[in-house]
């Protein structure tokens, strides 16, 4: 089965089918410029000695710091944490931010630690890799199953091996911590941006039908904000099971049940439904906001959705792709739609350099205003080449970090 970086591969090859770019620079780019695996011990709570596996990929730094989050994950190996750091330093590039792109993760399902050994290890990380992070170097974030307080820990060790206090080195921290305003919410709300900036280009309707796959960190912001906007979240899921109403859920009720059950499942204002049945109920707008390769060549005549926005990292496959685009089924690429994450740490990071701290409002009208520009000049750029959104965003990308490494 091919790997994640092995679709990034394939998406690398495609989109330069549309524009020319030497064959240096596309050799150079499939390698990352460096790869880390380490061991990280940790006292367990028993006693004992356990020892995990993290790692760093650093791709590509053309454009400024690496830049990307660190996963905690049992299925997270080299390969997915390579590909994830591809993709980041093109969407940073998307994003028109002074970033790189780099990927963090550690082999562990951190539902099994306590809170003490959750901490053992982030510090472990954090001292494992402090000599080739830091603010000028490598900035990284909370991605998969980590929190602002797993950052607040990691940059509480830089500071102890390294003696630098201004917090720079890592993003997503909590505000006490020298974090930023709007950090939580800033991928949902980056990608509504996207949306209300595309939303009539690609013939959806004022008040649109929505399903969310997810109700994480991204999918539980998504659904507040899309249904504040007026529009009807109709289906949702977590991990265990999903939940539907063609009539809208109400998110706010749904998000109590689940803090109180630990799931969807059972809420009062929906029905219940297996999970893996989520992406390919009928929508206007389908949202994956979960784990990637969802979408695939398999289910992909299933989807229903009338236009997809990709909140997770890698859902739709490069075959899926092609199928949706025969269809007329736009879809608004991660490295667009998720972008705003990244594009909010790079303010905090600045913040923390500058020693300043931005509201919440000057956060948003930063994003929006980035937001709305890139989607309307990939949009443009995809009509000029008569391709997909996702190849349009990639030779965008491809074209900033050349005139970089120049």
């Amino acid at each position: 089965m091919p790997t994640p970086f092995d679709h990034a591969m394939n998406q690398l090859e495609r989109a330069t089918k549309l524009a020319f770019f030497s064959p240096e620079f596309l050799e150079r780019l499939r390698y990352p410029n460096r790869q880390i695996r380490v061991s990280i011990p940790v006292t367990m709570d028993d006693g004992s000695l356990r020892v995990f596996e993290g790692y760093r990929v650093q791709f590509n730094n053309a454009r400024g710091p690496y830049k990307g989050g660190i996963r905690y994950h049992q299925d997270t190996d080299i390969e997915e944490v390579k590909a994830l750091a591809f993709w980041m330093s093109l969407k940073c590039a998307v994003a028109n931010i002074p970033m790189g792109g780099g990927k963090g993760g550690v082999s562990v399902n951190p539902k099994t630690l306590s809170a003490g050994e959750l901490e053992r290890l982030s510090r472990g990380w954090m001292r494992a890799l402090a000599d080739v992070v830091g603010a000028h170097k490598d900035v990284p974030a909370p991605d998969v199953n980590t929190t602002p307080q797993i950052m607040a820990w990691m940059a509480d060790e830089y500071a102890k091996v390294t003696g630098e206090t201004n917090g720079a080195v890592i993003t997503g921290k909590p505000l006490d911590a020298g974090g930023s305003e709007g950090r939580g919410t800033a991928t949902a709300q980056g990608g509504f941006y996207v949306f209300e900036a595309l939303r009539s280009e690609l013939g959806l309707p004022e008040q649109c039908r929505v399903v969310i796959q997810g109700f994480g960190n991204a999918g539980e912001h998504a659904a507040e904000i899309w249904s504040k906007a007026g529009h009807k979240i109709v289906a949702t899921c977590d991990s265990k099971a999903a939940v539907r109403n063609p009539d809208g859920l109400d998110i706010a009720a749904l998000y109590v049940h689940k803090k109180s059950t630990g799931s969807v499942a059972g809420f009062a204002g929906g029905e219940t439904f297996e999970g893996s049945e989520l992406c390919f109920e009928p929508c206007d707008l389908l949202i994956p906001a979960a784990l990637e390769n969802q979408i695939r060549q398999d289910n992909v005549g299933r989807v229903q959705a009338k236009a997809i926005l990709e909140l997770a990292n890698g859902p739709v496959t490069p075959d899926a792709d092609d199928a949706l685009f025969a269809r007329g089924v736009p879809v608004i690429p991660d490295i667009l739609a998720n972008s705003g994450g990244v594009t909010v740490s790079t303010f905090e990071w600045e913040q923390n350099l500058n020693g300043e701290h931005w509201s919440e409002a000057q956060v948003f009208e930063k994003l929006k205003t980035m937001m709305e520009r890139e989607a309307v000049g990939i949009l443009n750029r995809s009509r000029e080449l008569k391709t997909d959104l996702r190849r349009a965003a990639f030779v965008i990308a491809l074209e900033r970090i050349k005139d970089a490494m120049k």
